[in-house]
């Protein structure tokens, strides 16, 4: 099978997103072949190079999200007049009056006002397909107008109606930028044309030529997000006027929604994405839970050593920040010692990138190596001098005797050093682990003290639930008294300690594994591969049949998977969408095909 992995800044670069998760997915599916279409954010990023490409990559093209040089293509007369349609019917929807749900989501747009914005987006599509490039024209003042003729319809929104001039060439602008893929010269048959299937490796941007791949060739598209781009959106740009945010993320949910009616099966990583998806259109029948997958082998070691824990010894692991909510975690530890006076809590920081602990680097993630969304974040300094400072305040240094030197049972410590060297020897040095965060997605270090055979008590938030099953304590967050009571639990009872601390580890063996995640995502390829039309020409340069050239699954009997009337008996229809070249792309994106082994960097 050939895949067409279509990635924002991500995969392959060195300091993409999501890059560890992209390349354990590729060489773990080692029997397929792999074409790379990625989009990079900035100059520093593809300066930084690509990270080591394993065989099965056969290629990658690479085209500059954060920078397009006008395109020079000049319009003829009905080229102008088709755009100035298109264009004002995508900023029509984007103006249009809500029908009871929040602006850009399913519920606020009823299938006409769908129709009506897919119809905008795929000619525009068509027509810098044709032309050559679609850049200079959203850039023009033909683009503005029709944004602000939009605004000013009768029936518009009330934040459009509200848009100034500024308001409307910062939206003209960023529309300018996110529809960049649609100039693209990827759309060719021997683009992504050839590909079997599209998977994109987060919504937005990346799964736009996924969407325009399906509608030239009819592509099957498979979008995974593990953290939902839609919601990314609606946190950004906090400081923009009502009519700039409202615009945008009416754009961005029409796009979300537009990708989801379209995908072939959109996976996630945990319910609470999940339910973003169903908000913004996805169907039921479409989802699939696809956890993601972590590096297991460093901390299965620790579950299978035999003790070695201090057994009144608590372990928090993480990030030090306001979301993970030391302060109530060192006030839960002051009820926790009047219960348990010889109990000692390690706060073990972990900083630096997300491939420190197995961390499957993917956007929505965050836990014990940071969430990714906030690459190179290392902690708060101020905050953490704060909890040192209540630490010493509630924890006098204590002496054992009249010649001790007295100690905190609070420490503040750091993987790296000559006590803890890796984040697996931190969870080892603890009987349980505790985690107290207010925000969390999915909470790679419950993860990663589940695969080291330890119980947990950790607070509500995220996908915790989903996360810990019932293998651990789960309390509000917030609530220092229902966090101690859960941990003295626990400290009393050391069978039970270790009954939940081997069922945790069973569970993320089973659940969130990198063999697991690669193996759900190949029974995802398989099973679209089924539904979908074959679309090759199975024939060679003679016009034999090749034996072998597609997967058995591929004959599975449905729409346009017969022979054409009159192409003989051995050749096999290559679909109904027509099938042009296209022009020749942009000139800020017109990067052959890199032959992997020739051209990588």
């Amino acid at each position: 099978m050939r895949i067409g992995l279509l990635t924002e800044g991500g995969y392959p670069y060195v300091s993409g997103d999501a890059g560890l998760w992209c390349d354990r997915l590729v060489r773990g599916l080692g029997q397929h072949e792999f074409d790379v279409y990625a989009l990079s954010r900035g100059e520093r990023q593809e300066d930084e190079g690509w990270v080591p490409l394993p065989p099965q990559v056969s290629r990658v093209r690479t085209a500059p999200l954060w920078t397009a040089e006008d395109d020079g293509v000049t319009y003829g007369r009905r080229a102008r007049r088709r755009f100035a349609q298109y264009c004002g019917d995508l900023a029509a929807v984007l103006c249009a009056g809500g029908h009871g749900g929040p602006p850009g989501t399913a519920e606020d747009a009823p299938a006409a006002e769908a129709d009506r914005f897919a119809n905008a987006l795929y000619g525009l599509a068509e027509l810098a397909r044709e032309e050559g490039g679609l850049v200079g024209a959203l850039r023009s003042e033909a683009a503005v107008r029709a944004l602000e003729h939009a605004c000013r319809a009768p029936g518009a929104r009330r934040p459009a109606r509200e848009a100034r001039v500024p308001d409307l060439l910062a939206v003209a602008a960023h529309l300018e930028h996110a529809l960049r893929p649609l100039s693209l010269d990827w759309y060719e048959d021997a683009g992504l044309g050839a590909v079997d299937l599209c998977h994109a490796a987060s919504g937005g941007a990346a799964a736009l030529p996924g969407l325009l791949a399906r509608h030239f060739f009819g592509v099957p598209l498979l979008v995974t997000e593990y953290g939902v781009r839609l919601r990314t959106h609606y946190l950004t740009a906090p400081d923009a006027t009502p009519p700039i945010r409202a615009l945008l993320a009416a754009f961005h949910g029409r796009l979300a929604a537009e990708i989801y009616r379209r995908a072939a099966v959109v996976t996630h990583g945990n319910a609470h994405a999940r339910r973003w998806q169903e908000r913004c259109g996805a169907g039921r029948d479409k989802l699939r839970t696809v956890h993601p997958g972590m590096a297991a082998a460093a901390f299965t070691e620790v579950g299978e050593a035999p003790g070695g824990a201090a057994p009144d010894t608590l372990v928090w692991v993480g990030r030090v920040e306001p979301a993970k909510d030391l302060v109530s975690l060192l006030h839960a530890f002051a009820e926790i010692r009047r219960a348990r006076p010889r109990a000692r809590l390690r706060i073990v920081s972990v900083s630096g990138s997300s491939g420190v602990s197995g961390v499957p680097d993917v956007p929505g993630v965050s836990g014990v190596s940071g969430g990714v969304g906030d690459p190179g974040f290392s902690g708060d300094a101020a905050y953490l001098a704060h909890c040192r400072g209540l630490a010493a305040q509630l924890f006098p240094d204590e002496a054992d005797g009249p010649r001790a030197v007295g100690r905190n049972p609070v420490s503040f410590e750091q993987v790296g050093g000559p006590e803890l060297p890796s984040v697996a020897d931190a969870y080892a040095a603890g009987a349980l682990v505790v985690s107290s965060s207010v925000v969390e997605g999915f909470p790679v270090g419950l993860v990663e003290a589940m695969f080291c055979g330890r119980a947990t008590v950790s607070t509500e938030a995220g996908a915790v639930v989903e996360v810990i099953g019932g293998t651990g304590l789960v309390v509000p967050p917030r609530n220092p008294r229902a966090l101690a009571e859960g941990c003295v639990s626990l400290l009393r009872d050391p069978e039970r300690r270790e009954r939940l601390g081997a069922a945790a580890r069973a569970r993320a063996l089973e659940l969130f594994t990198v063999e697991q995640n690669t193996a759900a995502f190949q029974g995802i390829y398989l099973e679209i591969l089924s539904r979908a039309p074959l679309r090759r020409d199975l024939l060679d340069a003679t016009g034999t049949p090749l034996p072998f050239a597609v997967p058995a699954e591929a004959h599975v009997p449905g729409p346009g998977t017969g022979p054409s009337p009159g192409t003989g008996s051995g050749r096999v229809r290559t679909g109904t969408v027509s099938r042009t070249v296209a022009r020749g792309g942009p000139g800020w994106a017109t990067d052959a095909p890199v032959r992997v082994g020739e051209g990588v960097r």
